[in-house]
Order: C-alpha cells, then structure tokens, then sequence
C-alpha cells in the first residue's frame, strides 16, 4: 500500500488513475514509468558516451547523464520502448517530469515519419540549479517552438503527436541531468 502511494505521489495527478490497478508497475527489466529505453546517442560529448542512461537507485532506476562541452547533444527516449515503436498522444494533456538539470536544455517530441534531424518541435527543459523537481509540460500547440538553429519542422506539432516514436532530449552547454520520472498523460508505454 505505501508504495502504491509513493508511486501515485511521483508520477503526478494526472497519471494516478494509470497507477491503480498495477496499470503503473514498472517493467520486469530496468525502466522509470515503464519507459525502458533512455540512450545515449553518441552524438555530442556526454557520459556515458552511448548506451543506456538507467543505473539503480534507492529500489528503483535513475536515467543519468553528462553533457560535456559547448556543442549540442543528444539524449533519446523511446516511447514504445523500441525503435519501430509509435505513440498516438493526440489525446494526451502532457506529461509530468521529475528531474534536476544544472543547465536549460530542450526536449523534442519526434514523429516516426520525421524522426531524423533537428528541425522538430521543442519546448524548454529549464535549470533546476541542480535540485530535484516534478514539472508538468502542455502538449498544447502554444507550449512548443522551434530554434532557428535547428530549423522548421515541415509538419505540424499536432501531427506530430499523432505518431510520436520518442522524446529527445537536447543541449549545447554542460549540464549534469538526472531523471527519475516520466509519466505521459493517457499513455502507457508497454513493456519489452
């Protein structure tokens, strides 16, 4: 019963309904909210340099990276727990976030049909100065941008959340990150 309540109380009001019932245990392999996949793309400096960010924490999984040097990295989430894998998150209000950042950084939400390159639709991941927080981010339209840096999606946001394959996560500056929930709103991811 305690941990029922300690998992309803990290994954936030809006996923608690998924919670009951054992609809928000986590995956039989290493996952945060059932997310399974948290990788390292090799692209930009980070440590680990590639490979899965989970490592055990205190009963449960953290995601934890580096990002190292003034030049864009690149952390990747997969929503289905596999590549091929797509999400239809059109009727979803968001998702509820705990992490720290010692630095702003981004997150993108990728479409299977877009998914390579850096002209997606993003919205700020904003510096927590290093302390744990919970953050709830809006799917709607209005919360999300693009960078001129990166470029202009050719397609809408709203599309986009009809066949979203993962949420990556960008930065150019150095920033020490550590995830500890991710909880979609009206999704869950099923296990590998």
């Amino acid at each position: 019963m305690l941990s029922s309540m300690l998992l309803a109380s990290l994954i936030g009001p809006g996923a608690v309904a998924n919670a009951s019932g054992g609809h928000g245990c986590e995956c039989a392999t290493p996952s945060i909210d059932r997310l399974q996949q948290w990788l390292a793309s090799g692209e930009g400096t980070t440590l680990p340099p590639t490979g899965s960010l989970l490592v055990r924490e205190r009963g449960g999984y953290a995601a934890k990276v580096t990002f190292l040097n003034a030049e864009w990295h690149v952390v990747v989430v997969w929503l289905g727990n596999r590549f091929e894998a797509q999400a239809d998150l059109s009727k979803s209000a968001g998702f509820w976030m705990t992490y720290s950042a010692t630095d702003d950084l981004y997150v993108q939400l990728r479409p299977a049909s877009k998914w390579s390159g850096g002209d997606k639709w993003l919205t700020k991941v904003p510096s927590t100065g290093g302390k744990r927080v919970k953050k709830f981010f809006s799917f709607k339209p209005g919360a999300w941008t693009t960078l001129p840096e990166l470029g202009t999606p050719g397609y809408s946001f709203a599309s986009a959340l009809t066949e979203a394959r993962g949420l990556v996560f960008v930065g150019k500056t150095p920033n020490e990150l550590d995830f500890r929930g991710l909880s979609i709103d009206r999704y869950r991811p099923p296990c590998l």
